[in-house]
This record gives C-alpha cells, sequence and structure tokens, in this order.
C-alpha cells in the first residue's frame, strides 16, 4: 500500500472571506476556483493563508497575517480564544454572527428544503452573549495543553496536570482553563480550587492513553434559581481521598446545593449507564422555565441556556397558538420541558420520549408541579404514534417536535403525514435535516412561518423554529 504524500504548506495571499462554514470556518477560493477553509478569519478579513492540508479538492488553512481586517472583527475578550476552541467566534461581531446564522438557515431550507416560507421572522438573538450556559463538563489530564508561550525557553515540554476542555481535534489534549466566559458564578472558582487542590493533594489526573490515574472528570450544572450542582467522577474508588475532596469543596464553597460523585473504570467518560453517589445535598438542583419548576439531576437532559429556551419555547406557543379544548403530541419530549411549559394552554399533552430515565424525570416533574393534563409514553416516536395510540388518545390539533439533530425518522415523517394534524411546531437544533423534513411534510403542508434562534453565542450553531399547516 503506497503510503500517503505529505502535503507541502503554502501561502495563499490576500484573500478576502466571503462566509462561514459548518465547523466556523471562514471561506476564501484559489484564483482557479479551489474553495479554501480559514481558520481564524471572519467574513470580509483580508488575509493570507497558510494552506496546511488538501482534502477532496478543498484547501484547509489558517490565516497567516491580516491584511485588512473585516468591520465585524473585534477583540476576542476570553485568554484562552483560539486555544481551547469553545468559542471559536468570539472574535466576530455579534450582530454580524447573527446575520450569518439567518442566512444559513434561510439559505438551508432554499437548497434542501427546496421552499421559501410565507414569513421569514428576524433571528432572535440572545440577550445575554456570555455566562448563559447552565452545564459545562471539564476533563483531567496529566499532561496538560501548553501554547509556545507557556514552554521553557529551551523549548522543553513542562508536563504538568491540567483541568479544561478538549483541544479541537484531540483526544488526548486538554486546554488547562483558567477563566472560562461561558457559566455563571461560582463555576470558575470550583473548577480552579478542585484543580489547585488536588495538585497540593499529589493526586495523579487521568491519563487517556495509558487508563491511569484517579481523577477523570468534572461536571458543574447552575440554575437560574442561584442552585449549583458538581459531579467528580474518578477512574477508581479511593475512600479516603474522596472524602478528603468531597470535604474540601463543601467547605469551600457551602453554598452549593448538592455534590456527587460516580466511579467510572471504563475507557470512555461516559457515566450516564453508571451509579451515581450522593454525597451532600438531594441529589438535583432545581430550575424554572416561567412558573414550571424542574429537578434536574446529574443525568437530565435539559436546554443549555435556560433564559433563551423560556425565549424559543414562548415562539413555539405563539406558532402553536393552542386553544383551551387542544390536544397536543409532543415528540421527541425529552424530560417533558416543552410538554410541561405548554401546559396550561390546551386541554392536554401526550410526549414521547425513547429515553426511559428522561421519561421517568418528566413524570417526577408533572408531579412537583401538581400537572395533570400531561402524559408521556415510552418509545421511538417511529414505533409507538401508531394506530393504536392515535385511537387511544386522538388525533392532535398541533403537534410540537423537537428532534436530535438526525432530525425525525422517515417513519415517523409517513405518520405526521398520515396523521393530517392542522398544524406542527418543528423545533429543529440542526437547520439541514430541519429543511429536509420540510420537503419531505410539503406533500401536505405548507412552511407558514421560519425563525433562526441563537441558543449559543460565540458558536455557529443554531436553532430554528417553523411551523407547518395542512393545506
Amino acid at each position: 500500500m503506497a503510503r500517503k504524500k505529505k502535503f507541502n504548506p503554502i501561502i495563499l495571499t490576500d484573500r478576502k472571506m466571503t462566509g462561514i462554514a459548518e465547523d466556523s470556518m471562514s471561506v476564501c477560493r484559489t484564483d482557479d476556483g479551489i474553495v479554501c477553509f480559514v481558520d481564524g478569519a471572519v467574513p470580509g478579513d483580508v488575509v493570507d493563508v497558510l494552506i496546511t492540508n488538501k482534502k477532496k479538492g478543498s484547501f484547509f488553512g489558517q490565516v497567516h497575517r491580516i491584511i485588512q481586517p473585516s468591520k465585524v472583527r473585534i477583540q476576542a475578550p476570553c485568554t484562552h480564544f483560539g486555544v481551547c476552541g469553545g468559542c471559536k467566534w468570539q472574535h466576530f461581531d455579534y450582530q454580524g454572527q447573527l446575520r450569518e446564522k439567518e442566512n444559513k438557515v434561510i439559505q438551508t431550507m432554499r437548497r434542501i428544503g427546496k421552499t421559501e416560507p410565507k414569513e421569514y421572522i428576524p433571528i432572535l438573538g440572545c440577550e445575554q452573549q456570555y455566562f448563559y450556559r447552565n452545564k459545562l463538563e471539564f476533563t483531567f489530564s496529566n499532561k496538560k495543553w501548553l501554547t509556545a508561550e507557556e514552554m521553557s525557553p529551551e523549548g522543553d515540554v513542562l508536563r504538568e496536570p491540567g483541568l479544561g476542555f478538549h483541544r479541537p481535534g484531540a483526544f488526548d489534549k486538554i486546554v488547562d482553563i483558567r477563566h472560562c466566559l461561558l457559566q455563571p458564578d461560582p463555576s470558575n472558582d470550583i473548577r480552579n480550587s478542585i484543580r489547585d487542590f488536588a495538585i497540593r493533594q499529589n493526586w495523579p489526573f487521568f491519563n487517556v492513553r495509558s487508563r491511569e490515574g484517579f481523577l477523570r472528570n468534572l461536571l458543574i450544572k447552575t440554575s437560574t434559581t442561584g442552585e449549583t450542582m458538581v459531579l467528580l467522577s474518578f477512574h477508581y474508588k479511593d475512600e479516603d481521598a474522596i472524602r478528603v475532596l468531597m470535604d474540601h469543596i463543601i467547605t469551600q464553597f457551602p453554598d452549593i446545593t448538592t455534590l456527587l460523585y460516580v466511579i467510572n473504570p471504563k475507557a470512555n467518560d461516559i457515566f450516564l449507564d453508571l451509579p451515581i453517589e450522593t454525597y451532600y445535598g438531594p441529589g438535583y438542583i432545581v430550575e424554572m422555565l416561567g412558573n414550571v419548576r424542574y429537578k434536574l439531576g446529574p443525568k437530565s437532559f435539559f436546554q443549555t441556556n435556560t433564559r433563551q429556551a423560556i425565549r424559543l419555547y414562548d415562539r413555539a406557543l405563539e406558532f402553536a397558538d393552542l386553544k383551551p379544548d387542544d390536544l397536543v403530541y409532543d415528540l421527541y419530549t425529552g424530560l417533558g420541558s416543552i410538554a410541561l411549559y405548554t401546559s396550561s394552554h390546551c386541554k392536554k399533552i401526550v410526549g414521547v420520549e425513547n429515553v426511559p430515565p428522561a421519561i421517568e424525570d418528566a413524570r417526577e416533574n408533572a408531579s412537583l408541579n401538581g400537572i395533570q393534563n400531561v402524559e408521556f409514553v415510552v418509545g421511538n416516536v417511529e414505533d409507538v404514534v401508531n394506530e393504536d395510540f392515535i385511537a387511544r388518545y386522538g388525533v392532535p390539533d398541533v403537534i410540537i417536535t423537537d428532534p436530535p439533530r438526525a432530525g425525525m425518522h422517515a417513519n415517523a415523517i409517513h405518520t405526521l403525514l398520515r396523521l393530517e394534524c392542522p398544524k406542527i411546531v418543528y423545533i429543529s437544533c440542526n437547520p439541514a435535516t430541519l429543511a429536509r423534513d420540510v420537503e419531505l411534510l410539503s406533500v401536505k403542508y405548507n412552511l407558514d412561518k421560519l425563525q433562526a434562534v441563537d441558543m449559543f453565542p460565540q458558536t455557529n450553531h443554531i436553532e430554528a423554529v417553523s411551523l407547518l399547516t395542512l393545506k
């Protein structure tokens, strides 16, 4: 087998960035029309590009020199910008971000959905562009990633432990994070205190290659109600060390709501299939959407941007225009966040979700709020919503669907077409699969309204909410 030919880096001079690609890279072209994806640029920048790779007929590179900065280029506020990769658009003016995101939704609908809505509603921007996340996960590493400035003058690599985020494209390299702008207090103080205390105790941080070490992961959840959850993941059980660390956290942060830990001896970091031990507190925190309270455990899935989720759900309710006697299906309901939030506006809601623990959370939260007009069913939408299901609950007046990035299963689309529900409110975290599903539903449905919703400022991720009505 022939060895892959090594690509020799080249400099592409005086290129103007014309747009943004899926992975947050900016786009330009060579003189002969080859597309080039550039890391570190924003639309409108004129730069020299260092081309480092070529794949599938396209060049990939990074900014070598800025010749003329774009009008939408700003100074990134985070000291870790450009290294950790968590917020790749911090150097991009927020209004410019919104324009690109809105354009992405519009163009994707045209290209894949082959349709135009009767009404494009201007993008719903996020009022809080930083400190908006209610959940962050960090990784311990025995060898933190070192920038050129952190290496010694002789070029020696000082192997120090760290706690932070994975460097983009590197599963075994962790950028040590001192101050993150994504999650509100006390997130930064908790993380820094745990790292520094563990280093003083000389506890081994995890080595992902050799699968050795004690400390693996840290999960912090905060809520708009002022509650905080901390979950530590350990590679093996050392009761004395765990007790010392947990007591330190409680002493330093007495306002923490609940403190938990999990022992994860597996090769991967996923803990959803492992038992959680509650060291302090009730084992959950409480969040609010409007007047609805939600108990959130360490394994609970919930919208990561609480305040913007309320605005998204309010827009979905506006599109749904529910009546007091309406029957609603909430497909891919998760822990019932939309169903419970919507319950006071209709007669009955039936939520469907294929993750049993999520349905358990949904039922518990319904009971917590005294909500009696919701019912939750476990199973895949494409399997559960069948003739027997419809005979039991009735044909809905409105369907709300919020599927994962992969969109709706083809069989679920066929079911919706058979149902001929008057209105479908489709919430999506992936414009491409939204457009695909809208095109499939266009046999019987018109796309009346479409609005992009920014849930994740400083990133290229975008959600959308749409209203489809029966022809």
